[in-house]
Order: C-alpha cells, then sequence, then structure tokens
C-alpha cells in the first residue's frame, strides 16, 4: 500500500507524519532529512504508523516541503509524446533524452508565494512527476523493471518554474530555472513498495492557472522512461537518498516556440534581431504567469490509489 507521508510543522516543531483523509498520524522518528527518513526504509515507515496513536487535524499544521535542503534536483526535458510535437519534434524520431539540474536553492515548499524577479517577464509553469530516490550511487548503474524499486523510493509533484526570457535567449537553462522559489516540491511524499512501482507509468497530472485548465496528461506518454533516465543520469552524476528527478512537463506550457516557416526566416537574421523577435511574440501570450496568479497542480493515478495532494501558490512580482 502506498505510504502518503506529509512533513509539516506543529507548535513550532517539524515532525514526519502519514496524512490519512483530514488527520495526519504523527511518526515517532527524531530524523530531520528526507535522507535519513527514507534510510529507514518502506517496512519501518509502515509499521511507524500502524503503531502510532497521535494525531492532529490536517488543518491544524504547516505542511513543509517533503523534500530537504540536502538533495540535489535532476530533471528531464520534453519528455511528452504531445510536449514534443507542439515544439515541432516528432516524438518517433526524438533519439536523446534531455537532462539539466536545478540549484538545491530553488526547491520551495508546496504552497506559499511563487516570486517573480524583477527582471524577468516571461514566467513559465511546468508541472512534473518528481521521482524520489532511494539508494546512493558511486558509479554508473543499470536500472531495470526488476530493480527500479531499489532506486525510487517514492514520488512527489514538481513545478519547474522557469523563466524563459533568461533560459532562451541566454541560453541559461540552469540559471533560468534556478532562482529561489522555482521548484516547488510536495505536499505529500508518496512511498512505494517493490509491488507499486507500475504506478509510474499511470499517473494523471493536472495544472491550472486562475482556474483555467493548462496542462494534462498521464506518465504513460513519457518519452523515456524512469529506468532508461536513471540508467543514463547515473554515468553524469552520483545518486544520493533523497535527491529528487523530474521527470519532464506535459503540453500546455505558456511559451510557444515558432512554426518551421518562420524558424528558417531567422536564418536571414542576426542573433539580436532573432532574440527581440522572440520577446515581442512572447510578450504578446498571456498565458505566461503575472503577479497575484493562482496555479494549482496535482497528481492522481487512474484507480485513484495514489494522490500526491494539491500544491498551490501565488505569483508574487
Amino acid at each position: 500500500m502506498a505510504l502518503p507521508i506529509l512533513r509539516f510543522q506543529y507548535q513550532d516543531k517539524i515532525y514526519w507524519g502519514l496524512q490519512k483523509s483530514d488527520v495526519v498520524i504523527f511518526l515517532a522518528t527524531k530524523v530531520e532529512t528526507t535522507a535519513e527518513f527514507i534510510a529507514l526504509g518502506y517496512e519501518t515507515i509502515d509499521q511507524l504508523a500502524q503503531n502510532s496513536t497521535d494525531t492532529v487535524l490536517l488543518d491544524q499544521v504547516e505542511v513543509l516541503s517533503p523534500i530537504t535542503a540536502e538533495a540535489q534536483v535532476l530533471c528531464q526535458g520534453m519528455n511528452y509524446r504531445q510536449h514534443a510535437i507542439e515544439s515541432g519534434i516528432d516524438p518517433d524520431q526524438k533519439k536523446h533524452n534531455m537532462l539539466f539540474t536545478k540549484s538545491a536553492i530553488s526547491k520551495h515548499a508546496p504552497s506559499g508565494e511563487i516570486i517573480k524577479p524583477d527582471h524577468v517577464q516571461l514566467l513559465d509553469y511546468e508541472i512534473e512527476l518528481a521521482l524520489v530516490l532511494g539508494k546512493n550511487t558511486d558509479s554508473s548503474v543499470q536500472v531495470t523493471a526488476l530493480n527500479l524499486h531499489e532506486y525510487v523510493a517514492g514520488i512527489c509533484i514538481a513545478n519547474d518554474i522557469t523563466a524563459r526570457d533568461i533560459q532562451i535567449p541566454q541560453m541559461q537553462f540552469y540559471k533560468g530555472k534556478s532562482y529561489r522559489t522555482f521548484c516547488p516540491l510536495g505536499p505529500v511524499l508518496c512511498l512505494l513498495n517493490q509491488h507499486e512501482m507500475h504506478y509510474l507509468e499511470q499517473l494523471n497530472l493536472t495544472l491550472k492557472v486562475n482556474g483555467e485548465m493548462r496542462q494534462q496528461d498521464n506518465t504513460a506518454n513519457m518519452l523515456f522512461k524512469p529506468a532508461e533516465t536513471l540508467t543514463e543520469f547515473s554515468e553524469i552524476t552520483d545518486f544520493h537518498i533523497g535527491d529528487v528527478l523530474l521527470t519532464g512537463s506535459p503540453a500546455g506550457c505558456a511559451l510557444s516556440l515558432p512554426a518551421s516557416n518562420v524558424a528558417r526566416m531567422t536564418d536571414l537574421m542576426t542573433e539580436p534581431m532573432i532574440w527581440k523577435l522572440f520577446l515581442k511574440s512572447q510578450s504578446k501570450r498571456t498565458q505566461y504567469l503575472q503577479s497575484g496568479d493562482q496555479i494549482e497542480s496535482y497528481i492522481t493515478s487512474n484507480d485513484g490509489k495514489v494522490d500526491l495532494g494539491l500544491q498551490q501558490h501565488t505569483v508574487k512580482a
């Protein structure tokens, strides 16, 4: 049974707990970091929940990010079929996984404010499924369907907030995606056992802005699946327990890339002219986030047995 875990503050202290409807069951552990918590093991955490009689109402606690400060943030880009099509790429011809990272300080709480830097005009949203890693590595590894459970401890919601006017004209993926508050995670860290790994390809992702549906897809439509992506990522970085891997975002972002005929026209333009045209065309798109906008994100399984909670934020300029 999937374990919906919360990290929360109650009466000035921070706890780990198991969410059960509108109640949180306290878990009797003094560990502080996500890595230490996951290292307890699924069975131990499950037993702690079964043995606990201490509870508190969910609306009486402050839910924190389940991913603590030390975790690194690994990312995939353009990993959904429709997102590739929307970007002018044939998904059946996409041969390369797009891998990058976000800064650790971009990690943020599952509710509150997304801070739009003063110099950023094109602020975008990207709901993503985050894999929370469960094993340390110091060499390349081969991850398969049979051992995936050794490397993935659980899952949570992520929003890969991006400053498009930094990421694209400046060719700065890391910078454009790494400002403070640009990686909300949680609220629920859903721990999965070995027999629940199939849920990774049965999850519905939904993101709304001001109540309007912007993104909706299912993880079945990922181009590069978790096992092969973890295998590839292990060639260029070590994993640590509690790290997160953002697995790509569906179609529906505010960013709109030019049609192929327009792109060909830019071959005749200087680079300053190209980026001036890009910024002018993108500034007309009302989908970009503005101060006061309300973002809601949620991820659930097809059968309703996995629910990663509701992530809610307000944009503040």
